[in-house]
C-alpha cells in the first residue's frame, strides 16, 4: 500500500471534482422517493443515495493541558478587564438569528477570514474532539493551524489556539485591544451590539490571519445557518453526530435541527458526514445537493473497520477516502471516539482532496499514526486523579451521556463508580441523568459557580425520580461533592475497582479539573 503523502500547498478548491452520477434526481419528488425508499435500512449508515456525488476512493475499500490565570499580576488584571469587557456583552445563551453583525465586522477588518482555508464543523457532539484530531493531523502534513473552539473547560484563552495550543494570555489581550475601536464602529451601526460570541469569533479570525495560518479549524458554537462562525467559507464542511440539545433554539427534532446545522455547507464544498439519523443524514444530503457539494458518508465512504481496548486508548483500522489505515493507536476511550477519528481522517483526505475523482492513495500512514497518537482531549473521559480513579467528562446531553457510559463500561473496570453531576438550565437533565443510571452505583448532584447552573434541590428532585432516594446525595459545593463521591467510592476498600466520574456540564468538569489537579 502507497504511504504517498500529499502536497500541502496544493489548493483543494483547485482540484477536479467528481462528475455527477447518471441517477442524479432531477427534482424533489425524485429526491423524496429516494429517501423513502431508504427507511427501511440501518439509520447508523446514513446511507441515502440523493443523487449528490461522493467522496468515493477508486482504489477500493498537540497540546495536553489547559491554561489557567497568568503568573503575572499585571497580566492577569489585563485579562480579567478583558474579560469583562466581553461579560458586559450579549451572553452565548442569547442569541440573535443574523450573521449581520459578524459580516459587519468583517467587513470592517478588511475580511480576514478569506485569507487562509478553513474546515468548519458542526453537530450536536464530538465536535470539540473532532476539531483538535483535525487541527493534529494537518501538523503532521506541516500546514500552520488555528483553532477555534467553545466553550472553554478553563480558561477563555482556550477558544482560540495557534499550532496546537491556546494562544498566550498576552496575545489573547492584544488580539482584543487590535479589534476594539472596530467593535464601537460597528456596534454603532446596528439595532444590537456584538455579541460575546461574535466578538470572540472575529477575535479568532483576525488572530489566524495575523499569525497567518494555513488553515482555520473551525467549531460552531450553536446551530450553523446564523451562527457567527458561518461567515467563513469552509471548503469543507464536517457534521458530526445530530441529536437534541438546544431544542428551545434549533428545534425540537434531528431533522430540524439538521436544517441549521447544514447551513455551513457551501457551494462546492466536501461535506463529511458522521453517522446520523436518517431524519438528519436526508437534510443534509438535500442541502449538498441544492449547492453542488459532494459528499463522503460515514459507513460508505469512510468509516471504523475495527477496534480494539488497548492500555491507555484503543487500536483502531479506519478506512478513509484513500484506502486502509491499520494500526491506528488512539489516547482516548471509547467507540464515540473511534467515531471522531474516522470524521477527522475523513476530513483532512477530503480537504487534500483525495477521492475527487482520481485513483485515490492514503495519506502517509506514519503521519497519520503520530498524529492520531498525540491527540488529547482534556475534559473528554480524562483521568484526573487515581485512588481511587476520578474521571472528568463533559457530557451535557443525552446523546453525549450515552456515548460515555458506553465507554466508561468498555474500557474501565468499575465494580462501585459514583457519579458527581452538576448541570446547566436548559438542558435534558433527566435525559442526562438516564443515560448514566446503569453505570452509576449512586449519584451525588451538585451545582458549579455558573449563574445557569440548574438548582441543586432542583436537581435532586429530578435525580431521585430516575435512581431512587437511596442512591442520591446532596452536596450544594461541587467541593464537597468530590470529597463525598471520594469517600463512597472507598468504602469497603475498594480501591482498585472503585471510580468516581464527574460530569453534567464543560464548566462542572472545568472547576473540578482546577480542584483535582492543582490548577496545572
Amino acid at each position: 500500500m502507497s504511504d504517498a503523502q500529499p502536497d500541502p500547498g496544493q489548493e483543494p478548491e483547485d482540484l477536479p471534482g467528481i462528475p455527477p452520477t447518471d441517477d442524479e434526481p432531477s427534482d424533489d419528488g425524485e429526491f423524496e422517493q429516494i429517501v423513502s425508499a431508504e427507511r427501511d435500512r440501518d439509520p447508523d449508515l446514513a446511507v441515502i443515495e440523493a443523487g449528490s456525488r461522493t467522496l468515493r476512493a477508486q482504489a477500493g475499500p498537540p497540546g495536553g493541558d489547559l491554561p489557567t490565570r497568568p503568573e503575572d499580576p499585571e497580566l492577569d488584571r489585563a485579562l480579567a478587564e478583558v474579560e469583562k469587557e466581553l461579560l458586559a456583552r450579549w451572553p452565548e445563551t442569547k442569541l440573535d438569528p443574523s450573521t449581520a453583525r459578524m459580516t459587519a465586522l468583517m467587513d470592517v477588518l478588511g475580511d480576514p477570514q478569506r485569507s487562509y482555508q478553513a474546515i468548519h464543523i458542526t453537530g450536536t457532539n464530538g465536535k470539540t474532539t473532532t476539531a483538535r484530531m483535525i487541527e493534529a493531523l494537518l501538523a503532521g502534513f506541516d500546514l500552520r493551524t488555528g483553532r477555534y473552539s467553545s466553550p472553554h473547560v478553563q480558561s477563555i484563552t482556550e477558544r482560540i489556539s495557534l499550532d496546537g495550543a491556546p494562544i498566550a494570555a498576552e496575545r489573547f489581550v492584544e488580539a482584543y485591544r487590535d479589534i476594539q475601536p472596530y467593535l464601537d464602529l460597528v456596534d454603532a451601526g446596528q439595532e444590537h451590539r456584538l455579541s460575546f460570541f461574535e466578538v470572540l469569533t472575529g477575535m479568532a479570525y483576525a488572530a489566524f490571519a495575523d499569525a497567518p495560518v494555513d488553515v482555520a479549524v473551525v467549531e460552531v458554537g450553536m446551530g450553523g445557518s446564523w451562527d457567527a462562525t458561518n461567515v467563513i467559507d469552509g471548503s469543507v464542511a464536517v457534521l458530526t453526530p445530530i441529536s437534541l440539545d438546544h431544542t428551545d433554539r434549533l428545534g425540537t427534532s434531528p431533522e430540524r435541527i439538521a436544517v441549521e446545522k447544514s447551513g455551513i455547507v457551501k457551494p462546492g464544498a466536501r461535506v463529511v458526514l458522521a453517522q446520523q439519523q436518517i431524519e438528519a443524514a436526508s437534510v443534509v444530503l438535500r442541502r449538498a445537493v441544492e449547492v453542488d457539494a459532494t459528499v463522503a458518508r460515514e459507513g460508505m465512504e469512510f468509516g471504523v473497520l475495527s477496534r480494539e481496548v488497548a492500555v491507555g486508548g484503543q487500536l483502531l483500522t479506519l478506512r478513509g477516502l484513500g484506502g486502509e489505515y491499520p494500526e491506528v493507536f488512539l489516547p482516548l476511550h471509547g467507540a464515540h471516539m473511534a467515531h471522531n477519528a474516522a470524521v477527522a481522517l475523513a476530513a483532512v483526505e477530503a480537504f487534500f482532496g483525495v477521492g475527487d475523482g482520481r485513483p485515490a492513495q492514503p495519506l502517509d500512514q506514519d503521519v497519520v499514526r503520530a498524529a492520531f497518537a498525540s491527540v488529547s482531549s482534556p475534559g473528554r473521559l480524562e483521568v484526573v486523579r487515581s485512588s481511587p480513579t476520578v474521571l472528568v467528562d463533559a457530557a451535557h446531553n443525552p446523546g453525549g451521556a450515552l456515548a460515555t457510559a458506553d465507554a466508561v463500561t468498555e474500557a474501565f473496570g468499575f465494580s462501585r463508580l459514583i457519579g458527581v453531576v452538576g448541570a446547566t438550565r436548559g438542558k435534558d437533565v433527566r435525559g442526562l441523568l438516564e443515560a448514566f443510571e446503569p453505570i452509576f452505583t449512586e449519584v451525588v448532584v451538585t451545582r458549579n459557580t455558573s449563574s445557569r447552573a440548574v438548582d441543586v434541590d432542583e436537581l435532586a428532585a429530578v435525580a431521585v425520580e430516575v435512581f431512587g432516594a437511596e442512591r442520591v446525595q446532596v452536596e450544594p459545593r461541587l467541593d464537597d461533592a468530590i470529597e463525598a463521591a471520594v469517600a463512597l467510592a472507598e468504602e469497603e476498600h475498594e480501591y482498585a475497582a472503585a471510580g468516581v466520574l464527574v460530569t453534567g456540564s464543560v464548566i462542572t468538569v472545568g472547576e473540578a479539573r482546577l480542584l483535582l489537579r492543582g490548577g496545572r
